[in-house]
């Protein structure tokens, strides 16, 4: 077929450098999601179930896997807001933008610390365990996790399904 009749949603109706830039937006959030829920809200839960699973061993892979999670969490962020180097964003999108940057640092700088602490205390048997800083933990990641989502929803609107 020449350029005459190929149908016209076989052609690219932006650049490649805009369609990068939307596939971030879109991409970056979805696999955060995903790896936001599987790790702490199937993973972690269920890991303290299994059998003979001590609060010592399920605290130090915590540590590990919670670790390695963070610092994926820090690059999609870095690839979303990379991708939102771009006029003509909605102010909306980019206020979501900075509300999840927020939240994740404050959930890396500010809580995962105060919980490393305590961590380390109850390994070296001074503490019991048991910390409101879990809470505050859970409380980042499902404001994450409502972020994310709009996220989401906007993208997809907006560069997936754009006029309906």
């Amino acid at each position: 077929m020449d350029s005459d009749t190929t149908p016209r949603f076989f052609t690219p109706a932006i650049s490649r450098p805009a369609l990068l830039a939307a596939a971030g937006r879109i991409l970056a959030p979805a696999l955060w999601l995903g790896l936001l829920i599987g790790i702490s809200f199937i993973e972690t839960p269920l890991k303290f179930l299994a059998p003979g699973m001590t609060l010592a061993l399920g605290l130090g892979i915590g540590q590990l896997v919670f670790a390695a999670m963070n610092i994926v969490e820090v690059v999609f962020f870095i690839v979303l807001a990379a991708s939102c180097i771009k006029r003509g964003l909605d102010r909306a999108f980019l206020w979501v933008v900075a509300s999840t940057g927020l939240v994740l640092l404050a959930k890396v700088a500010l809580i995962r610390p105060f919980l490393a602490k305590r961590t380390e205390a109850v390994l070296a048997g001074v503490e019991a365990g048991g910390s409101s800083w879990h809470y505050f933990y859970i409380a980042a990641d499902g404001l994450l996790t409502v972020l994310l989502v709009t996220l989401l929803v906007m993208g997809v609107r907006r560069w997936v399904l754009p006029g309906r």
